[in-house]
């Protein structure tokens, strides 16, 4: 039985994920990602003619979907329970890879560009880094925090344990996610229980 189209791309997306968490885009080439996705090195230019670029978009945007759907799902319970939910999932990726996996969004974003445009994975990380900051904003407005200040909070969680990430993985070990959740954490809840 052969692969349809859409599960050979959807494979594509998730491997490149998967690499650039792991490798970073820059140490990835396309060979590399799709040999990793176990698909043809063909169908990375039939469904990707922008080639490196439009894929890692592409898997950029998929993660950070990934992410707003399990935390959105922590978040209906408040802001502690959608961060607790962001550090189990977190956790698990780092934990499940032995320190060598890590956000994809995050490995794009700190390479940077090469020149002075843009690139589309760039930009997609710049759009989901937003999505997920908005996302805990607007839970943290429903339990009574004023708008400036649940946008810098959004943007406190999310930096906050995306550099949790990349120390964990330096250090090889949980240690630095455990000491920012717990913080973020009773930050979240001293600033919730004030608003109220």
């Amino acid at each position: 039985m052969t692969d349809s189209g859409q599960d050979v791309r959807h494979r594509l997306v998730e491997g490149a994920a998967d690499l650039i968490g792991r490798r970073g885009l820059r140490a990835s080439t396309v060979r590399d990602l799709a040999k990793h996705a176990q698909t043809p090195e063909g169908s990375t230019y039939h469904y990707f003619p922008g080639g490196k670029q439009q894929l890692a978009a592409a898997a950029v945007r998929l993660n950070g979907e990934q992410v707003c759907q399990v935390v959105g799902k922590g978040l209906e319970d408040g802001p502690i329970a959608g961060l607790r939910v962001f550090v189990a999932a977190v956790r698990m990726l780092i934990t499940s890879t032995d320190f060598r996996g890590g956000c994809p969004v995050l490995a794009v974003a700190v390479e940077g560009p090469d020149g002075a445009d843009i690139p589309p994975a760039l930009s997609a990380a710049a759009e989901v880094f937003a999505s997920w900051e908005s996302m805990f904003a607007r839970s943290l407005e429903r339990e009574g925090i004023n708008e400036a200040q649940a946008r810098q909070l959004g943007t406190l969680v999310v930096g906050a344990i995306e550099g949790a990430v990349a120390m964990c993985r330096a250090k090889q070990c949980i240690d630095p996610l455990d000491n920012v959740a717990e913080s973020v954490e009773t930050l979240l809840r001293t600033v919730t229980a004030t608003a109220r």
